[in-house]
């Protein structure tokens, strides 16, 4: 019989507070933007008719777009390598820009909907995301480091083993 210890598993060990930083912001910016929608809808409707019903729930859309999808795909990626994570935010940024120029390019032109509560429907999605995003990070306690499972840095140092330690 032998006393042969498992292999360490290869894939890092992330602590779930750092998952819980980003389902905590993502949250809080579903939460804005759905306040945002009855807002909007509301204040767009008193101000400019059903051109402002239009421009509301457009902005609130490119808001979703821009700020969720970010959070989505870091949530997607946790557990990836650095390199995989990067690559996938920073093709999910280039996609929503995409997305976000191409809508706005369409309907450029058109008179369905209120610019100006679109405008201002989108900063406001947009820089209040960005805000809860910031105070959902700040507020974690999520470590600089991961320390060393105990049983990996004492079997490096040569403490536990199956026999004396070679010096």
């Amino acid at each position: 019989m032998s006393d042969a210890t498992p292999a360490p598993d290869p894939t890092p060990a992330h602590d779930t507070s750092v998952e819980q930083v980003f389902r905590t912001s993502l949250r809080t910016v579903l939460w804005l933007l759905a306040g945002l929608t009855v807002l909007g809808v509301g204040i767009g409707l008193a101000v400019a008719g059903s051109a402002g019903l239009w421009g509301a729930l457009i902005g609130v859309g490119l808001a979703l777009v821009f700020s969720g999808t970010t959070i989505v795909a870091m949530l997607r990626t946790l557990r990836s390598s650095p390199a995989a994570m990067a690559g996938v935010v920073m093709g999910t940024w280039l996609a929503k820009v995409v997305v976000v120029v191409v809508v706005l390019a369409l309907i450029k032109d058109q008179d369905f909907y209120s610019k100006p509560v679109l405008a201002v429907v989108l900063l406001v999605g947009v820089l209040g995301s960005a805000y809860l995003d910031y105070r959902a990070v700040t507020r974690a306690h999520v470590p600089y480091v991961e320390a060393a499972p105990a049983k990996a840095a004492e079997q490096r140092e040569g403490i536990i083993g199956d026999g004396p330690a070679d010096s």
